[in-house]
């Protein structure tokens, strides 16, 4: 049964994504707006889903304190593991809008985020104020894609990623309904699939003795970001560059502004308590891998194959030293301190090398 469950939930993370990338991609076309603000608000806000359901159900259980820690740790695994893995697959082009507008936007609701959490609790009008602020900034971005693409089509102009658009479609397959159906229908896969797997790992971890600890730590923050991580990687390997990164950039702000804002309103007058770890910790580090991305980004207008590496062995990193600290592991302090005095500064002197080369 587990082995079926596990087949079964690939099955459907693999077929999601297909329908979900084919689906708004075409809706994209349907609608007069662009595949990127496509990636950004449909897709990135469906594939946070899981998210959603584990935040706010936690925090309508009373279990608040590991509201915060879900939407961190997703942020982490979105941009390490997902960007990182699907750059390996395809180096992926960074649409001049996402490296402008979108980056800066997810720096803001990170430090946001971060001054709020030095109050020690996220309070409640914190969560009106950032569910404002992500309808704004959703109503903004559709309205701005569809006033770009009625000028690009008055003045027909050709787009570089034209020929990276799907085929025109026709009769009744060509309908703004039908893409918008093969998007739920993709989303809905996309949660039961990776429902599917984490329950199956999980019980497979525990079989092989494994500590609830651990598995919290390393199947559960990962499965809450297989929708993320399936929709990006078809999206790469179906041309669809700007999706794949979009779907990134767009579901880390919606994490912070809707996730965590609607999930302080479920919690009540109370708010959302921020843990020691998370608030010493884990959003430090969080707010250093947006902060990276803006190097990342700017080099070349895409994330290479080398830089998606990098991006996973730190992930692998973080992983790992939550493990090592969870155990209270005698090796924890030389992990930390190799990747303190060696592995972080010889990343940065690379990141300013590049930067400094892509300047001149």
């Amino acid at each position: 049964m587990l082995v079926a469950m596990f087949v079964a939930g690939l099955v459907a993370l693999v077929g999601g994504a297909e329908l979900l990338v084919r689906g708004a991609s075409r809706l994209a076309l349907a609608l007069g707006i662009s595949p990127l603000v496509v990636g950004l608000t449909v897709v990135a806000f469906g594939t946070s889903a899981p998210e959603m359901a584990v935040s706010v159900g936690a925090a309508l259980d009373g279990r608040t304190d590991m509201a915060l820690g879900n939407v961190v740790g997703s942020n982490i695994a979105n941009v390490l593991l997902i960007l990182g893995l699907s750059a390996l697959i395809v180096p992926l082009a960074v649409h001049r809008q996402v490296i402008r507008q979108e980056v800066p936007v997810m720096l803001a609701a990170t430090f946001l985020l971060l001054g709020l959490a030095q109050l020690g609790r996220i309070p409640w009008w914190a969560g009106v104020l950032l569910v404002g602020l992500l309808v704004a900034y959703t109503a903004f971005l559709v309205l701005q894609s569809r006033r770009s693409e009625r000028a690009a089509v008055a003045a027909q102009e050709a787009d570089d990623a034209a020929d990276d658009l799907p085929p025109p479609v026709s009769g009744w397959r060509a309908h703004w309904a039908v893409q918008a159906g093969y998007v739920v229908l993709g989303l809905v896969l996309l949660v039961l699939g990776a429902g599917w797997l984490v329950d199956a790992a999980t019980a497979f971890a525990r079989s092989l003795g494994v500590s609830e600890v651990v598995i919290g730590l390393t199947l559960v923050a990962v499965g809450t970001s297989l929708p993320e991580l399936a929709t990006s990687v078809m999206a790469a390997f179906k041309g669809e560059r700007d999706m794949a990164v979009g779907n990134v950039v767009g579901s880390n702000v919606f994490n912070i502004l809707g996730v965590l804002g609607l999930t302080t309103l479920a919690a009540g007058p109370a708010g959302v308590p921020v843990p020691a770890p998370v608030l010493h910790f884990d959003l430090w580090v969080m707010a250093a891998v947006a902060v990276a991305c803006l190097p990342v980004f700017v080099t070349g207008r895409e994330i290479a194959r080398w830089e998606g590496a990098v991006f996973v062995f730190y992930y692998a990193a973080y992983a790992a030293y939550l493990v090592l600290a969870a155990q209270h592991h005698a090796a924890l302090a030389a992990f930390s301190h190799a990747m303190l005095a060696f592995v972080l500064p010889l990343t940065a002197l690379t990141a300013a090398v590049l930067w400094w080369r892509e300047r001149g």
